[in-house]
């Protein structure tokens, strides 16, 4: 079976199905795929931080910035796939007061809401906080939930004209003279000719990019969340010291999401899965909210940040590379036609990712059309049943959330 499109985006996560809805909004033809259900990947394995910017505001400006932008614009337009906590940042006793203060100076320096409270104050909030906090910072952080942003994201493409097929693995890129013309893809899809090809698999990239015959030098790295039975924590808490394992706790309805570890792998399919890294994150998240020595564990689950590392960007060390996000042209980069890739990035900056690719693909096909996608609520986003409905529909399984989905009575 023979199929044609403009457009085909491999990969399913938020940034595949951002460029999806951003592509098809500009009046293109649009084909997205992924091997598996949607969201499934980095996606819905992540710990489903909204970051405000303020854990990167000391080290990395840009980022933080890009975060606090997004923050303000998914608020608006993703409904309930978010849930506005808020955030502290806390430091303990044994925590470097000038690495505090110098988080605090850089927020305000990057336009991220800061306000310090005292101990006292956000006991108030959160009464299992440590006993020996010392200082407190409330930031704009809050809680997204994945599987119902890649739903609504992917409907919303699909109500501009997009085709939508989860479970529809890529076998072999289709090559022509230097140029990528298409995908032969499984389960009964058959070719897909395209104009243009898009990889966003995230820490598949280097695998999809070896189709194409370019190299794309991803560093994956593994980390941990340890979802708990804990009811009444309503905001996010962060360690504030230098980002390391087991500094961030997430809050869900009736749960939290301890979080997280940093290891490099070979392989994003194939990795250990070590008991040390439950164990120390449990164990340093417990030094901040100390129920969570003790609290029953629900589900235990692994990701994969899909850190990008070329040997010129090397920063010796997995928690050193960037997190910023990048959009490889191929055809500028390698001489590789009909093909570009968008590697790096967060979750929260999905939709900034999605946009900075769908403007040079637009450009690369000459469509003079500019993005909508920060202004337009995406489908659906303000009623749950039908979101939690349609993470059915798409096949979308991440444990990220899985206490969430389907929980509305």
């Amino acid at each position: 079976m023979m199929h044609s499109t403009e457009v085909l985006v491999v990969g399913g996560g938020g940034t595949g199905t951002g460029i999806a809805r951003d592509l098809a909004m500009r009046g293109l033809d649009v084909t997205l795929i992924d091997r598996g259900g949607l969201g499934i990947g980095t996606t819905g394995r992540s710990h489903g931080l909204l970051h405000s910017g303020a854990r990167y505001a000391e080290s990395d400006a840009a980022g933080a910035r890009e975060c606090i932008v997004e923050n303000d614009i998914l608020r608006d337009i993703a409904g309930e796939c978010i849930r506005d906590t808020g955030g502290y940042f806390v430091r303990l006793a044994d925590d470097d007061p000038e690495y505090f203060e110098e988080k605090y100076q850089a927020c305000l320096e990057h336009d991220i809401p800061a306000e310090r409270i005292s101990p006292e104050e956000a006991r108030e909030a959160v009464p299992d906080l440590a006993e020996d906090v010392e200082e407190v910072m409330v930031v704009p952080d809050g809680v997204i939930y994945p599987s119902r942003l890649v739903a609504a994201t992917a409907a919303d493409a699909r109500e501009h004209g997009a085709a939508i097929y989860p479970d529809a693995p890529v076998t072999e890129l289709l090559r022509d003279d230097g140029r990528v013309i298409g995908a032969a893809v499984d389960h009964g899809i058959g070719k897909i000719h395209a104009d243009h090809i898009v990889n966003a698999t995230g820490a598949w990239a280097g695998q999809l990019g070896d189709m194409a015959g370019v190299d794309i030098e991803m560093k994956p790295t593994r980390g941990v969340m340890i979802a708990q039975e804990y009811d009444g924590l309503d905001i996010v808490l962060n360690r504030a010291r230098d980002p390391d394992d087991g500094d961030i706790v997430i809050p869900h309805a009736e749960q939290v999401v301890l979080g997280t570890t940093s290891v490099e792998v070979e392989d994003p399919d194939e990795y250990e899965k070590a008991d040390w890294e439950i164990e120390r994150t449990i164990e340093e998240c417990a030094e901040m909210f100390p129920p969570a020595a003790e609290a029953p564990e629900t589900r235990t689950y692994w990701g994969v940040r899909p850190l990008y590392a070329p040997e010129e960007a090397e920063t010796g060390g997995a928690r050193g590379i960037s997190r910023g996000f990048f959009v490889l042209d191929h055809e500028e980069r390698d001489g590789v036609e009909g093909f570009t890739s968008v590697v790096g990035g967060k979750l929260t900056t999905h939709r900034m990712m999605a946009e900075a690719a769908a403007d040079s693909i637009a450009e690369r096909l000459g469509v003079d059309e500019p993005s909508q996608t920060t202004e337009k609520p995406l489908y659906a986003s303000q009623d749950p049943e039908q979101l939690d409905e349609l993470v059915a529909e798409f096949d979308i399984d991440g444990p990220s959330d899985a206490d969430v989905i389907g929980s509305v009575q």
